[in-house]
């Protein structure tokens, strides 16, 4: 479950962000998630709970976007949104290995007192 490793690492740096700032209290972390970088969101969530105890994150709110699968198909040339995991252009049918989001996996903000 490597979603506890990717929350682990979005506290500790919000924490580190947050001390640099004078911060005592983290009360938000958001995150941006592509569909495809694997992360289960049920798992995130639990796994923040986890690793948000007894540091200055704990209490926090966990908020996150989820970022469609987003492929370019040079055939076309156009841009689509794959149906399940094919990443197949509608219009040509030639599949596409130029993915352009969903990958994505970023700590966007970070809410202190």
């Amino acid at each position: 479950m490597h979603e506890v490793g990717i929350a682990y690492q979005a506290v500790e740096t919000a924490i580190e962000y947050a001390k640099k700032a004078g911060a005592t209290k983290i009360t938000l972390i958001r995150l941006r998630i592509g569909a495809a970088a694997g992360v289960v969101p049920e798992a995130l969530e639990f796994a923040y709970e986890a690793v948000t105890r007894g540091n200055m994150a704990e209490g926090s709110r966990l908020e996150y976007e989820i970022v469609p699968v987003t492929c370019y198909c040079k055939n076309c040339g156009i841009e689509f949104q794959p149906k399940g995991f094919v990443y197949e252009c509608p219009k040509c049918q030639e599949p596409s290995w130029d993915v352009r989001t969903g990958k994505e996996l970023d700590l966007m903000s970070v809410e202190a007192i």
